[in-house]
């Protein structure tokens, strides 16, 4: 019998390349996507289903309809990056990102899911500004005092951790941050700053290190936890694990590579005072306050181009998903 999958989320950025990764490794699994929209272009296939994850009533319809064996559950609301760092979409993040993810465990349980793969963030841990995060793993604790997406992220992981039985087994993927064909925030936004004219400003010495993920290696990763779920091992179970390339690179390196590929090259720098970025960064966000129109700059943004450092590592043992020759960790 194919094992059932339902995915949520599954028109988005991440989903797609999930959906992908799944029709090249396993033709025996039958896809099911739960998202808001149709996509313009239905995979060969796959079947859709149009819902809402913080709609209760309605995920609980169509998961006892269609009966999965899998969730692997990536919807959320990722804020622009200069709307993450205030507090005006808190409602909206929290009721996506944590009461949709307690709908669909409702749901898991309901309809006899034996695996729930959910697309979580190190934004947990990340999120909190008061400290550098060099080289951490899994033990480091995620925090209350945070930036709302990554609060969403830590109460959402909760739940999912907690859900955990011999009935259900759930685990928790941490992505660091995810670039790739299609990618809506993280590219856009550093191509922005060329009409902008700001490639050459630094924000202090620009030697923060940053972890960045392929998006397929993303979708490779939650496959093999699915794996892992259905196996008798399970050590992914109840565990959540943090994914990315492994190959941390400065932010300032970063955007130089992308901004060479649209065939610009900043030919001199000019470095910020950390002191002068954060007062300019604080004004910015009142006028936000203010007016309620959105600005580029915040002093998380001037945080993320500073020197908050994001390298994520490892512990042994549990799930690891890496592939398309950026490397690889077994299960």
């Amino acid at each position: 019998m194919a094992t059932s999958v339902l995915i949520t989320g599954g028109t988005g950025f991440l989903g797609v390349f999930i959906v992908d990764a799944i029709q090249e490794q396993h033709l025996e699994w039958s896809i099911t996507v739960l998202d808001l929209v149709l996509p313009k272009a239905p995979k060969d296939n796959v079947a859709y289903e149009i819902g809402d994850v913080t709609d209760l009533q309605s995920v609980i319809a169509i998961t006892d309809r269609i009966k999965p064996k899998v969730i692997i559950h990536t919807a959320g609301l990722v804020p622009e990056l200069a709307g993450r760092y205030g507090r005006r979409l808190k409602e909206r993040v929290w009721d996506t990102n944590v009461n949709g993810t307690r709908n669909m465990l409702s749901a898991a349980k309901k309809a006899g899911v034996e695996a729930f793969v959910w697309t979580g963030s190190c934004c947990a841990v990340t999120d909190d500004m008061r400290y550098q995060y060099p080289n951490i793993d899994e033990t480091w604790p995620t925090s209350n005092t945070s930036l709302i997406y990554g609060e969403s992220k830590a109460a959402a992981e909760t739940l999912v951790l907690s859900a955990n039985t011999p009935l259900l087994s759930t685990c928790s993927l941490r992505p660091s941050v995810l670039f790739g064909p299609g990618d809506y925030q993280l590219i856009p936004s550093i191509h922005a700053m060329i009409p902008k004219r700001e490639t050459h400003l630094v924000i202090g010495p620009g030697s923060n290190l940053w972890d960045v993920t392929y998006a397929p290696n993303i979708a490779d990763a939650h496959i093999l936890a699915v794996e892992n779920l259905l196996s008798s091992s399970k050590t992914a179970a109840g565990e959540a694990i943090f994914i990315s390339n492994e190959q941390p690179i400065t932010f300032r390196d970063f955007c130089l590579a992308l901004w060479k590929e649209f065939g610009h090259i900043p030919t001199w720098e000019v470095h910020i005072p950390v002191g002068v970025a954060n007062l300019a960064g604080w004004v910015a966000e009142w006028v936000t306050w203010v007016t309620g129109t959105p600005t580029t700059l915040s002093r998380g943004v001037c945080w993320m181009r500073l020197g908050r450092g994001i390298v994520v590592g490892r512990r042994r043992g549990g799930c690891w998903g890496i592939s398309r020759g950026w490397g690889s960790r077994k299960v």
